[in-house]
């Protein structure tokens, strides 16, 4: 009882760790999974995919220089943590329709989040 009473003790203080997302661990995921198709370069013109440098916060299907699918135009979401999370570990699910569904290389939601702690550390929106 007391070992099992110490491990449900540490697996709160390791959630805000994992729940956070490791910036430098979503870069490296950004790079082998996002960058095909998405900058984050705030100079570069959009690629395949929009420029996602300063995405964090912004209303969805509204970054400058890309033709968005109708699908997440209408969706009304704004691209906060919870959303961008979601959307990364299925983007059929979360806006049906959209360009990303059927070629995304799917990931699971630990590294959607650390992605988009990378993400978060982009601050300045695209120009």
């Amino acid at each position: 009882l007391c070992a099992a009473a110490l491990l449900v003790s540490l697996i709160p203080a390791s959630m805000p760790a994992w729940a956070q997302g490791i910036a430098a661990d979503g870069k490296d995921e950004f790079e082998a999974k996002c960058s095909k198709c998405h900058s984050v370069d705030p100079a570069a013109p959009p690629g395949t995919g929009p420029n996602l440098h300063g995405v964090v916060g912004t209303p969805a299907g509204a970054r400058p220089g890309f033709v968005f699918s109708d699908a997440m135009k209408a969706s009304g979401l704004t691209w906060s943590e919870e959303n961008l999370v979601k959307f990364l570990a299925g983007p059929g699910a979360t806006v049906p329709g959209n360009k990303m569904a059927g070629s995304f290389m799917g990931t699971t939601a630990e590294i959607a989040t650390d992605i988009v702690a990378y993400l978060k550390t982009l601050t300045a929106p695209a120009q």
